[in-house]
Parts: C-alpha cells; sequence; structure tokens
C-alpha cells in the first residue's frame, strides 16, 4: 500500500491528497475490486445474463466486451 500510495501521489498534482486503503481480507481483493468495477454504470452494456451465456456460449464475452 505505502508504494502504491508513493507512485499514485508523485502522478498527482500536488494537491490532491492520495490515501491507499490496504484490503485486510487481500484473497477476496481481486473479486472485491471486479465486483465494484462491474457495477459502475459504464459497464452495465457489458454484463452477460446467463441465459446470454447459455444461448451464445464464450464467443457472447468477445461481443461485447472488445
Amino acid at each position: 500500500a505505502d508504494r502504491l500510495q508513493k507512485e499514485i501521489s508523485n502522478l498527482a498534482p500536488p494537491t490532491t491528497r492520495i490515501k491507499v486503503i490496504q484490503e485486510t481480507r487481500q484473497q477476496y481483493a481481486t473479486w472485491q475490486g471486479a465486483s465494484r468495477l462491474a457495477s459502475l454504470p459504464t459497464f452495465e452494456q457489458m454484463w452477460i445474463s446467463k441465459e446470454e451465456y447459455d444461448e451464445e456460449g464464450p464467443t457472447i464475452v468477445h461481443r461485447k466486451c472488445f
């Protein structure tokens, strides 16, 4: 967390406060980050329902996400 905070602080304007919080349960960090990212409105167009996946298979991921 310290290294990341230092790197981001070096890139940000001097007046911007940067605070990096280290996840206490790091084994879930990837899932939690992906969950937060996927819940953003900008990612809604990439959501794939089970029905869509069942109908089209893995190719729907390429069609909707790339």
